[in-house]
């Protein structure tokens, strides 16, 4: 079946670093259904692969594009250094990283010639980033595009934060990991994608490391957050697939992380195509969007 018509949809894409991958099927599932967003709204791996989708890259694109910059640890760590270190004039100066730039990285990892301003894309992008030094959200949807996803990846610690447009940016999963308010105004039917996990792998463990710890605790928060976001902004649709037993940076995993929700794309697309049809043929209202304060 594929819609050429029917409601606006607006897709939030959450963040859950490496998790994120996850939010390809999803989209390889709407363009099977012949169906694009009106608005997109991201959250960390949430904004870089929605800014891929928003750009016209379809999902098996995507697919394909990140099994080729994240196949392997040693594409990834040769693609990593070659941003941070370059030249030994560097190395000498400045001495071995222990930062990530995210500017750096987003060069990296993006597909040459990508549009390098909001008004470049093909579907509208709203990209959430944190105001470290304000503690707010700040929302991004025109200017220039790398620096806010820069912005909306730091992952505090791991990465630099990021100077742009005034603020101290660091990953927008502190303040909105799941940025269904962004879609909620300019739609009539709402797909939130949560991506965090949940504790199911780790309800028997003892043997939880500093890496686990630390992601895991930021799971808890943001966990706790995306409750609060969908009482305020509840979703047509809200999808949260499997992927607790994939490692916050275990990137290079991404054929097994792709292919781990391939029966939840497939009960995703049925799902979707009847409830869009349900929209059509007037079974559906249009959701009503939440008063903002």
């Amino acid at each position: 079946m594929v819609f050429s018509g029917g409601p606006r949809i607006g897709i939030a894409l959450g963040g859950g670093s490496a998790r994120g991958l996850t939010h390809i099927p999803y989209i390889e599932a709407m363009d099977e259904l012949g169906l694009k967003p009106s608005v997109i709204a991201g959250t960390s791996i949430g904004a870089l692969i929605g800014a891929g989708w928003a750009s016209g890259m379809t999902g098996q694109e995507l697919r394909e594009h990140s099994i080729k910059v994240l196949g392997t640890m040693r594409i990834i760590a040769g693609r990593l250094w070659s941003t941070q270190v370059r030249g030994l004039g560097s190395l000498f100066k400045q001495g071995i990283p222990t930062q990530l730039d995210g500017m750096h990285v987003v060069e990296a990892f993006l597909p040459e010639h990508f549009p390098t301003s909001f008004h470049e894309l093909k579907i509208p992008l709203r990209v959430v980033a944190t105001d470290f030094r304000s503690w707010h959200q700040v929302v991004f949807a025109e200017g220039l595009l790398q620096p806010a996803i820069a912005g909306s990846i730091a992952i505090p610690s791991l990465f630099k934060p990021v100077l742009h447009a005034g603020h101290m940016l660091v990953d927008g999963g502190v303040v909105n990991p799941l940025p269904l308010d962004q879609v909620d105004l300019d739609s009539d039917f709402t797909i939130g994608i949560d991506v965090v996990g949940d504790p199911s792998e780790g309800l028997n463990r003892t043997d939880f490391g500093a890496i686990d710890m630390w992601f895991g605790s930021a799971s808890i928060m943001m966990h706790s957050l995306t409750a609060h976001m969908i009482a305020a902004y509840p979703p047509d649709m809200y999808i949260r697939p499997k992927v607790a037993s994939f490692g916050a940076m275990e990137y290079w995993r991404v054929k097994d992380i792709l292919a781990s929700v391939e029966g939840e794309k497939d009960r995703f697309k049925r799902l979707l195509a009847q409830r869009i049809e349900d929209y059509i043929q007037g079974r559906l209202e249009a959701a009503q969007p939440a008063p903002r304060s």
